[in-house]
């Protein structure tokens, strides 16, 4: 399928220079959106997922269906404040600031293999993040699926030695 088709280029958004790429079509069009899960499920399956991970709040839209297809957990990566129970946390550095990173203490067992899903790997901060998180955990990445991946920000150099799929590439 050409996901293309279905991801819309706003100019100047949210700043002036930046061509964001909304999913929010291929989210409406059930066709799309099912076919895009399906592909990530099936990476997911032959990675040997055993829970999906997904970044606040884009990595649920696409890792909830594809762990409840696996019939598998899900385990959120949230902001700081926004899970209930006890947590670990990881702070890291951005192109302009810095962000802080959560999971639940108890989200990962020891030896469990985590695939890391989300809508976009842009320069490979979050996901990079995320990693960490999983890996403190004791938990073993066995891959990073994306929707997208703009190219030219060459997050896959922060993810060195992880196996990674995307479905479109800008």
């Amino acid at each position: 399928m050409d996901y293309k088709k279905y991801i819309a280029t706003i100019k100047d958004f949210p700043v002036k220079g930046i061509l964001f790429r909304d999913i929010t079509p291929l989210m409406a069009n059930g066709t799309a959106f099912k076919t895009a899960c399906n592909e990530l499920k099936e990476f997911a399956k032959a990675q040997g997922a055993e829970i999906i991970v997904g970044p606040e709040s884009r990595g649920f839209i696409f890792g909830c269906p594809i762990a409840f297809e696996l019939g598998i957990g899900f385990a959120p990566v949230r902001k700081p404040n926004k899970l209930p129970r006890e947590t670990v946390s990881l702070s890291y550095d951005l192109e302009y600031g810095s962000n802080t990173l959560c999971m639940h203490k108890d989200a990962i067992l020891p030896g469990q293999k985590v695939l890391i899903i989300d809508d976009l790997l842009a320069t490979g901060g979050t996901v990079k993040a995320t990693i960490e998180l999983v890996e403190s955990l004791g938990g073993v990445v066995v891959g990073c699926g994306f929707l997208i991946e703009l190219k030219d920000l060459h997050g896959r150099e922060a993810l060195k030695g992880q196996t990674v799929k995307t479905l479109i590439t800008y």
